[in-house]
């Protein structure tokens, strides 16, 4: 469509008709489609090329657009209008239709908000340094999430997507430091541990107590974080919010104090209620959610009660006597408060065993920090180790549930990564559209790995020695200032630079040098169904050849199966880690490779790339081994899922990882060199003939 000059309004009509699907659903195009048949070209063009993306993910949404998009062009700046329509089918993917009609209908709001943009600050932008921020404050891990009011349930910190009260968008981020750690301040030091018995008590206990508890809270943050707390004092002159109400401040001292603890503020709330008046500060509009909390802490309770006695049945059985001359009588743990001095205020219990200090690992004591956080003390009955019929898996791992579960509370958070998947139609990403498992493949002890040693006897042989010798090999290294031989070429340049009255270099020799080898590679393992029968025998027999030579050459390696299921049950088999040693272990497991179910590759490259680039290495590389294009039951298949997979490779390259395919398909030459590129793949016409290919090209990569 041409930018210079605009469609008439017949022109106009007839393309949304043909975008819109009006044969079948009986839109009515006519106002739509004068409005934007009024527009200039370059505007004109624009939004029916959003119309026609859009319409590809839905087509009400798309016919929604035709109808609000000309007056929302002329109220929303450029760059913000397609933020407002790629928030629209953000919302769809999550939510579903109404929720993304919303958002379309809401545009007038959204153009509202343009100004508040412009100096505000976006939790989408510094959620990263935010959530670093987070770790390196005391107490439990704490998880980022979009709200519209602030508020924690003891695991999460609710914000809202954009804060912008304050002038500029460097003190609005300023605003979401000081939110976080008031947040944290009341899991840290106990607000919630007075209230789960409360739920039920009159609102305006619960405001009172919480307006008192913010200025306790503030004062433990003054002594904490004494620079963030200025911050806070900062923000409160920039938005001239009034000084503490005179009736007030007789509380201000006791409630500062350092040993003032929640219950105390509780029991002031009760005395005062019905004299005090509860103020709302503008510099920190936190509020108590307690249904969300009580939810969140007592399962929690639950499970970290179970987890650390099971935890202290597993000491009991590491850790020796003290006094080796008593074989028999009951151990014993016991508790004590710490008497470290620089100890965190309010996390003081220190574990015993037999009277003695116990070295906690660094995971129990992590669960250790957890239960005072939420308790203040370690009771009593957690200091028994677990019994018979105490342990239940259920309360310890949360494999029980379904993978429909996926999107239901907050299971897609405790049991999968989350990974966006790229809508070449729409030309944007699916924001966290694929839910990704790590599973553990079940070893199989037959004699697979005898027969396919025995069968592949003299390969194996000529591999280790190949391998080894590329681990000795030497590199030439040329115009060095010291070494064992003339550089021909270096001294010919000299010798001309000399006759033409320049200085001689004095690089002029040669020398050999050790080729240190820092490789780390992830071999990926097509496990889709179509694999059944030789495809599979193959694969497996080609990973224990790599595996023997491998050990031989000294490279990192790691395999990984992966298939999938629609983009809820997107799963990677875990065959071998880096830091796992080649075993008994690992060729069982190779053995117990199985078919699953279809060829989803986006998000195992994305994963795959993410375990990469934690690794220390020189080069990195992930070479996979299918038997076919990208594939699902789902929309996957065809040009999406290749569309899908060819952006993760991209992803992968711009992450400094070199991807690589080998493949049996003989339809390959026609997709693979638009995935990887057209010297980053290679065909095996026989299948039979894999495992002899699959280590012969690895060689050639990575000498």
């Amino acid at each position: 469509m041409s930018t210079t000059t605009p469609l008439s309004l017949p022109e106009v009509q007839s393309r949304l008709d043909e975008l819109l699907e009006v044969e079948f659903s009986f839109r009515d195009t006519a106002a739509p489609a004068k409005a934007i048949a009024a527009l200039p070209a370059p505007q004109q063009a624009q939004l029916i090329n959003w119309i026609e993306r859009i319409a590809s993910t839905h087509v009400e949404l798309g016919y929604q657009v035709a109808c609000k998009g000309a007056e929302a062009q002329a109220l929303i700046e450029p760059d913000n209008f397609e933020a407002w329509l790629f928030h629209s089918m953000d919302r769809y993917d999550a939510e579903g239709l109404r929720p993304a009609l919303l958002i379309i209908e809401q545009y007038r709001e959204f153009a509202e908000q343009q100004q508040a943009r412009l100096r505000g600050a976006l939790l989408q932008e510094h959620e990263g340094v935010l959530s670093h921020f987070l770790q390196g404050l005391s107490g439990r891990p704490l998880k980022l999430a979009v709200a519209e009011t602030i508020y924690t349930d003891t695991e999460t910190l609710f914000l809202p997507p954009l804060l912008s009260l304050l002038p500029t968008p460097e003190q609005n981020f300023h605003h979401y430091k000081v939110t976080c750690a008031l947040l944290w301040a009341q899991i840290r030091f106990g607000s919630f541990r007075p209230l789960l018995p409360l739920t039920s008590a009159e609102p305006a206990l619960l405001q009172l107590y919480h307006a008192m508890e913010m200025l306790r809270l503030e004062a433990r943050l003054q002594r904490a974080l004494p620079g963030l707390y200025r911050a806070l004092e900062q923000i409160r002159q920039t938005l001239h919010e009034p000084e503490l109400p005179a009736e007030w401040r007789q509380f201000l001292a006791p409630l500062s104090a350092t040993e003032t603890e929640a219950e105390d503020v509780l029991h002031l709330a009760r005395q005062q209620l019905g004299r005090l008046t509860p103020y709302p500060p503008a510099s920190h509009p936190v509020t108590l959610a307690l249904d969300a909390v009580q939810g969140c802490m007592i399962t929690r309770i639950e499970k970290e009660r179970a987890r650390f006695k099971v935890a202290l049945n597993t000491l009991l059985d590491e850790l020796p006597r003290n006094d080796p001359a008593e074989q028999h009588g009951e151990r014993q743990f016991s508790k004590r408060p710490q008497q470290d001095p620089t100890a965190a205020e309010g996390l003081q219990v220190e574990i015993l065993l037999d009277d003695m200090p116990v070295p906690l690992p660094d995971s129990v004591q992590a669960l250790r920090r957890s239960i005072l956080l939420d308790l203040g003390d370690i009771p009593d009955d957690y200091l028994q180790p677990a019994g018979p019929g105490e342990y239940d898996p259920a309360l310890l791992h949360d494999q029980t549930r379904d993978a429909e579960d996926v999107w239901r509370g907050s299971y897609h958070e405790e049991g999968a990564y989350l990974y966006d998947e790229w809508d070449f139609q729409r030309r944007h990403y699916r924001k966290q559209w694929c839910a990704v498992r790590e599973r553990e493949i079940t070893p199989r002890y037959d004699d697979f790995s005898e027969r396919t040693l025995e069968k592949y006897h003299g390969l194996i042989k000529q591999l280790r020695k190949t391998f080894e010798a590329m681990r000795h090999e030497n590199r030439l290294l040329k115009r060095q200032p010291e070494g064992d031989d003339v550089d021909i070429d270096a001294l010919v340049e000299a010798l001309s630079d000399a006759h033409l009255g320049f200085e001689m270099t004095d690089r002029l020799l040669t020398k050999m040098q050790r080729n240190e080898r820092n490789i780390a590679v992830i071999f990926m393992v097509d496990m889709s169904g179509s694999t059944k029968g030789w495809i599979n025998d193959a694969e497996r027999e080609s990973l224990l050849l790599l595996c023997e030579a491998l050990e031989s050459l000294g490279d990192r390696y790691a395999i990984y199966g992966f298939s999938g299921m629609t983009r809820k049950r997107c799963e990677l088999f875990h065959i071998k880690h880096f830091e796992e040693p080649y075993s008994e272990l690992i060729r069982a497991r190779i053995s117990g490779i199985e078919p699953q179910d279809y060829t989803r590759m986006g998000f195992a490259i994305r994963h795959l790339t993410r375990v990469l680039q934690t690794t220390e290495a020189k080069t990195r590389l992930l070479i996979t081994l299918s038997d076919g294009k990208p594939d699902d039951y789902d929309s996957y298949r065809g040009q999406y899922g290749i569309e899908d997979t060819r952006r993760a490779l991209i992803e992968a390259r711009r992450g400094g990882i070199h991807p690589y395919c080998i493949t049996i398909d003989e339809a390959a030459r026609d997709y693979l060199p638009h995935l990887y590129g057209p010297a980053a793949y290679s065909v095996v016409d026989d299948v039979r003939s894999l495992p002899l290919k699959v280590s012969d090209i690895y060689r050639r990569l990575t000498r």
